[in-house]
């Protein structure tokens, strides 16, 4: 009896503190003071540095041991069912909801909220302006001549390892940093994934671990992806949770590192969006576009390319050159009117360049 009361009393602190967490989420300028930029902070730089300390990526250790205690539980369960009580029937699934919601308390608290968070483009100032396809067609005409430039400049692409881009990714968000707290990175935390291959067959180039801190890489990845790659899962770390906000985030601080393997690095992964963003809108324009693509930067789209071949049949199809129509069926639901964020915000970002570059012609 007393181990009943016990569950259900926990039960209750635990569901009542699960539901404040998920009625907070609604006041996005609340999150921002207490949480994106006072609590988390703290909590993610006392992460980073104990994830530090190990040399190997300890959240997938975390999410292996979390996977075993479910299957353990679940197997335990069963040999014991004949021997359950009836009031097991109530205190088993209260048991099982209660470990998920401490899961999903730890989770909001140590990065969920931040999906509540206001976007990060206001904090940064950059407009939301949406442009025409006419627009579209010469940002990805600036950014096709942007990126075969920097690959002209390129001597040779450094073969990385892991130490080299958490060094030169902290480099590139420090200098950020003297402009905008927001890139302010505390204890660097970047590591290899523990399984590459499997990884790359998900068809996944990082991905961040909200339970251990760490920023975690596909070291199979080819090289001149990766330091882009690795400054948008910094960004992750740094409380930034969608997708199209850390590659903004990636984008800004690796092309204006002073490394020019980082800059056409961030500069060829914006290109791939905008291309694609084109190739829905104006397929005309995109072949014209697709034939001033330089040499050099056409070798590394075939590269990527295969690589994900290799890999993972689906994920080839969105890094291929022509945009597999796949893609643009299942993940691009809109169609012709659709808008990725990250686009608008670089147009936002470079539609004075853009319009000056017109000019000139």
């Amino acid at each position: 009896m007393q181990k009943s009361k016990s569950i259900y009393s926990k039960f209750i602190a635990v569901l009542v503190i699960a539901i404040l967490i998920y009625l907070f989420d609604f006041y996005p300028g609340l999150v921002q003071k207490y949480y994106s930029i006072g609590f988390y902070l703290y909590i993610s730089s006392t992460l980073r540095f104990i994830s530090s300390i190990f040399p190997f990526a300890i959240g997938d250790i975390i999410y292996a041991l979390l996977i075993g205690f479910v299957l353990y539980k679940i197997v335990r369960f069963y040999k014991q069912r004949k021997s359950l009580k009836r009031t097991d029937r109530i205190l088993v699934p209260l048991q099982v909801f209660n470990f998920f919601l401490i899961l999903y308390i730890i989770f909001k608290m140590v990065w969920g909220l931040n999906y509540s968070r206001p976007s990060v483009s206001k904090e940064l100032g950059i407009g939301n302006e949406k442009y025409n396809v006419k627009e579209l067609v010469l940002l990805g005409d600036y950014f096709v001549q942007k990126t075969n430039d920097l690959k002209l400049k390129q001597s040779k692409i450094p073969v990385y390892t892991i130490n080299e881009l958490e060094s030169k990714s902290a480099e590139a968000y420090a200098l950020m940093a003297q402009k905008n707290q927001l890139f302010s990175y505390q204890n660097p935390c970047l590591k290899s994934v523990l399984n590459s291959w499997m990884i790359s067959k998900i068809g996944i180039e990082g991905y961040y671990a909200p339970l251990s801190g760490e920023a975690n890489m596909n070291m199979n990845l080819p090289d001149f992806v990766k330091p882009y790659v690795s400054c948008h899962e910094i960004g992750h770390q740094l409380g930034i949770a969608y997708e199209d906000e850390a590659n903004l985030l990636g984008y800004l601080t690796a092309s204006n590192s002073p490394d020019v393997n980082y800059q056409y690095s961030a500069n060829y992964e914006m290109l791939r969006y905008i291309l694609f963003e084109i190739r829905m809108k104006s397929p005309d324009d995109y072949k014209l576009l697709y034939l001033k693509l330089s040499p050099q930067v056409l070798a590394d789209f075939k590269t990527e390319k295969e690589f994900w071949r290799k890999y993972n049949g689906d994920m080839f199809g969105y890094m291929d050159a022509a945009f597999d129509s796949f893609l643009k069926l299942n993940n691009q639901k809109k169609g012709i009117d659709s808008y990725q964020d990250i686009v608008i915000w670089l147009w936002n970002i470079h539609k004075s360049e853009v319009r000056k570059t017109e000019v000139r012609r």
